[in-house]
């Protein structure tokens, strides 16, 4: 038997193109706040199609396990729930005024929202579609991560510069930390028990020990020929296997690849203007950025940080979905 003929060795390449192929397969969804749309694309940033949602698309989330996406519409005051094979909006959630980010509860029932304008984490029930309860923040609310045994939610308070722990179970907040100034988003390592918070203008990453709610560590984060003013992070995202954080440096126009471990940048990636969203492929080759203020999108591969291509996603896009 020739080596071409081989069976297993046929196999093992058809497994191997399998994977190399994985990225390339997987749909992005990009959320486009000026267009009231979601954007779909292919892996390697072909469009595929435009989902008409709600007005001005912000944060969004899989449910009805990676059939639906839900998405926080700002100037509808409410979540849109978005059925992908149809490609349409199909029902809501009302919310209080203008949510920007939520998280859903492990099991899909539950969606906790910032609300800006009442200074709280409210929580509602996805099925009736009424309130549950709601936990008073420091003023404008804003990331939103719920842990993956549903026990804690956290919440970054903008005007407060702090981030607010609240137990499920009790429905109360159970402490604060302060952060750096305006803290956005959150990455939580795999065994939840270490909390990363981007402090936008404070130039910074805050590391948090969860539960217990106290500060561990705060990163200065640097581009070099730049000024500390200019170094905006908001978006962050962990590897799954809690090695790498990756950091949208917003008006740096940088993206930062962190050693959760050793705490050091291992390097940054050229982007768009005012890198925001972030999103990884499943298997972890591509990191996916959205550019507010350049409507376009840069995939990189991870490997190496190197920029593959920039493609238009739409007026302001704001978060990006893989799946």
């Amino acid at each position: 038997m020739t080596p071409s003929c081989n069976p297993l060795r046929a196999l093992v390449l058809a497994c191997l193109a399998a994977l190399c192929a994985t990225a390339a397969q997987a749909d992005i969804f990009v959320s486009s706040e000026k267009d009231n749309a979601i954007q779909q694309l292919d892996g390697e940033g072909k469009f595929i199609r435009s989902i008409p949602v709600c007005k001005r698309p912000r944060h969004m989330e899989w449910a009805a396990r990676g059939q639906r996406i839900m998405v926080a519409c700002g100037d509808s005051d409410q979540i849109g729930v978005v059925d992908i094979k149809a490609g349409t909006l199909i029902d809501s959630v009302p919310t209080g005024e203008s949510p920007e980010i939520f998280a859903l509860s492990p099991d899909g029932k539950t969606a906790y929202v910032s609300v800006e304008d009442a200074s709280e984490l409210a929580a509602y029930d996805l099925v009736s579609k009424k309130p549950l309860f709601a936990v008073k923040t420091g003023a404008e609310p804003e990331g939103v991560l719920a842990t993956a045994d549903g026990k804690y939610v956290y919440v970054t308070s903008e005007v407060a510069n702090a981030v607010y722990g609240i137990d499920v179970a009790k429905r109360k907040a159970i402490g604060q930390v302060k952060t750096g100034m305006r803290p956005r988003r959150f990455a939580i390592s795999p065994d939840m028990g270490e909390l990363w918070v981007s402090n936008e203008l404070g130039s910074s990453i805050s590391i948090l020990e969860v539960p217990a709610m106290k500060l561990k560590e705060t990163l200065k984060l640097q581009v070099p020929g730049m000024r500390a003013t200019d170094i905006t992070p908001v978006g962050l995202i962990m590897s799954p296997d809690g090695k790498t954080a990756w950091v949208a440096l917003g008006r740096a126009n940088h993206v930062a690849e962190i050693d959760v471990q050793t705490r050091k940048v291992r390097g940054l990636a050229l982007v768009g203007k005012r890198a925001w969203g972030l999103s990884l492929s499943a298997d972890g080759s591509r990191l996916y950025v959205a550019n507010g203020l350049s409507d376009d999108m840069t995939i990189i591969d991870t490997a190496n940080r190197k920029p593959l291509r920039t493609v238009p996603v739409g007026r302001e896009p704001h978060s990006i979905l893989s799946n």
